[in-house]
């Protein structure tokens, strides 16, 4: 397992809103284990509560959006303030999913993603990434 100092690097891998395609969430929850991280799956149709609330629970270091509904631009920044809500300030938010480059660099610029992947980004690229941030 990638580890904090002792402790096992935690990612959340969540599905909000209304899309139904979970495949690239399940894949990327896989590829994210199979690289030593610790991963909590939520399911589809979460809503920003519940995925705040599952990582306040979970104590997760990083959540993971998968978003394909189009709403990435309502949902990522209710779920960061959420988080921000429950003192979770350092969490790492990653996004994927069909998001416009304009709109990615939009969550980016205001604080609300870390970083936004594309569909079909390799895994390598993702684990790479969370663990140069750990």
């Amino acid at each position: 397992m990638i580890q904090i100092s002792s402790k096992k690097v935690r990612i959340l891998v969540a599905k909000p809103g209304l899309d139904g395609h979970d495949r690239g969430a399940r894949v990327v929850a896989r590829g994210l284990r199979d690289a030593g991280f610790e991963v909590i799956y939520t399911g589809l149709h979460q809503t920003p509560e519940q995925v705040a609330e599952t990582a306040l629970q979970e104590d997760v270091d990083v959540v993971g959006l998968s978003i394909l509904s189009g709403a990435h631009m309502t949902l990522v920044p209710r779920i960061k303030k959420m988080l921000a809500d429950n003192g979770m300030n350092d969490v790492l938010m990653v996004v994927g999913g069909i998001i416009p480059e304009e709109d990615a660099e939009e969550l980016i610029k205001c604080g609300n993603a870390d970083k936004v992947f594309n569909p079909g980004e390799p895994l390598e690229t993702i684990t790479g990434y969370i663990k140069s941030k750990f």
